[in-house]
């Protein structure tokens, strides 16, 4: 008895000598707290932190997030509101075989090279300096006269392949010119039909006409003296030929066929003096280019 006395006297002196501010805090603590201490198996959170709400509609994370992933996100994003723009493949670029079929085969250029220096030579040497004391003797309309007779006495020429390429309207411009320039126009030395009527000359030749019917050009021939030409246009120049009155005439008007043809050639000189001169001298290989010039406007006169 005396023992437990004892316990219980000690146990008071205890409680009285715990400080103040001790008791205040146990006596402040939350239910919580307390029912924490009553079940050990639980484990006591934190003080002082607070555990946030879940919402009731929380999106649950995604696991992992690559950043290329969310790069390619953003540039799909802001690329939404632009229309898909497809981009063309890149034209091939042109080959050698259609760059050389902007030309013109030339299988024989050291031969020609030596027609054409020869040719050259022959403007230089005969033709320039007659056409050029022929341009002081006979005026201008003189010539374009005499150029205007020759034109109108190749007119079969030009009606034939009118026809021959189905150009009807240019045949009957071809016949009308004839009649008028040859009455009315003295012979043909006045082009009346032009001047008057503004009926204009048809450019048409043989050689234009196996052009329009399927015949390619060959290759480049540059013969003495007739100058540039084709293989199809060496062929319809022959063909021209059974075209041209002067052919039929007899063998004794051989002299007067040669005549009119040197007459025609000084006076169309006469007539583009100075053309060959400014051509040549812009020419870095006038052969080259007097070549392709006159592929160019063959090849145009085909296709108009």
């Amino acid at each position: 008895m005396k023992l437990v006395g004892w316990v219980y006297l000690l146990s008071a002196l205890c409680l009285i000598s715990l400080p103040g501010p001790c008791i205040a805090e146990y006596s402040t603590l939350s239910p919580s707290f307390e029912a924490s201490i009553s079940s050990p198996d639980e484990t006591i959170p934190a003080q002082g932190t607070i555990e946030p709400l879940e919402p009731s509609n929380a999106v649950e994370p995604s696991t992992s997030l690559d950043p290329t992933e969310v790069s390619t996100s953003l540039e799909q994003e802001d690329g939404a509101a632009e229309a898909p723009v497809e981009n063309s493949p890149p034209e091939p670029p042109q080959s050698e075989s259609e760059e050389a079929a902007e030309t013109i085969a030339d299988p024989l250029e050291p031969v020609n090279r030596v027609f054409f220096h020869f040719n050259d030579k022959l403007y230089f040497w005969v033709f320039k300096p007659v056409a050029t004391g022929y341009e002081t003797i006979i005026p201008e309309d003189g010539r374009v006269g005499v150029r205007n007779f020759f034109s109108n006495f190749t007119t079969p020429i030009r009606l034939v392949n009118c026809l021959l390429q189905a150009r009807f309207k240019g045949a009957g411009n071809e016949t009308v010119r004839f009649f008028i320039n040859t009455t009315y126009g003295l012979v043909g030395f006045l082009d009346t039909a032009k001047k008057e009527f503004k009926i204009e000359k048809q450019e048409a030749d043989f050689g234009q006409t196996l052009g329009v019917w399927g015949m390619g050009p060959a290759f480049y021939i540059h013969w003495p003296i007739l100058g540039p030409l084709t293989l199809r246009e060496t062929v319809g120049y022959v063909g021209d030929a059974f075209l041209d009155v002067r052919t039929y005439l007899p063998s004794r008007f051989l002299i007067v066929n040669v005549s009119a043809w040197v007459l025609d050639k000084v006076n169309e000189t006469s007539l583009t003096l100075g053309e060959y001169e400014s051509f040549k001298k812009a020419a870095l290989d006038p052969y080259i280019a007097l070549k392709e010039a006159y592929y160019q406007y063959r090849q145009n006169k085909i296709k108009r």
